[in-house]
């Protein structure tokens, strides 16, 4: 069996529950040693999601889109169309079997992807996802420079298979960020790639996240 993990980009837009299900029998198979590895990049129509950690208060307006419950790590995030979401099916097990290094690796991934449009990612501590700073906007009432998310990141394991995974903001309406606190983070602000001025189209980043994955996930 091949060591280099299965590529699936389906076009359109993707039903989450779909995905959902498509994701547990793939990480499944693996852990079973009957399929590969698998990145899986897809859309999906307007929706959020509430992780495992998501708190009632962060939904400020429930009725605007569906709202999923989920069992991956995190709060709220939304997703929708202009939005790559990478589903990492991957096998932590014989990866290092360590979650958080893993988180590290997926945020680094972020980070390299970002840096082939010469844009810098950065992390903060206690904060999951990727972040650009933003010195066109004005600092915080406290001093604290402003900066906005521009990728998130949560999993799941099963067997010590990931799936879930990251979204990237590419072009999406960032107004429909307004019906959760993304990530539970209310002083700092949603992005994309376009929003910082960058003419960035989807099958860019899916080339940029394919040309960096083995520089952050080696063959295992």
């Amino acid at each position: 069996m091949t060591k280099t993990p299965e590529w699936i980009t389906t076009p359109g837009l993707t039903d989450y529950r779909t995905a959902e299900a498509w994701m547990e029998a793939r990480a499944t198979a693996i852990a079973a040693g009957t399929a590969r590895e698998c990145i899986w990049l897809v859309e999906h129509p307007p929706l959020y999601t509430a992780g495992t950690s998501a708190k009632p208060a962060d939904l400020t307006d429930a009725d605007r889109f569906p709202v999923h419950n989920t069992r991956r790590g995190g709060q709220y995030t939304y997703h929708g169309p202009g939005q790559r979401v990478a589903y990492t099916m991957l096998d932590v097990g014989k990866r290092g079997r360590d979650v958080r290094a893993f988180v590290q690796n997926l945020e680094a991934w972020v980070i390299a992807t970002l840096a082939e449009f010469n844009l810098r990612g950065e992390i903060r501590q206690g904060r999951v996802g990727v972040w650009v700073a933003r010195p066109d906007k004005p600092p915080l009432p406290d001093g604290t420079p402003a900066e906005d998310k521009i990728a998130a990141i949560g999993i799941r394991l099963r067997k010590w298979v990931s799936f879930h995974g990251l979204s990237i903001n590419v072009e999406p309406d960032l107004g429909h960020f307004d019906g959760i606190v993304p990530c539970g983070i209310a002083e700092h602000g949603v992005t994309s790639l376009v929003d910082l001025g960058l003419p960035v189209t989807m099958d860019d980043v899916d080339v940029a996240l394919r040309k960096t994955f083995l520089q952050v996930f080696p063959d295992t």
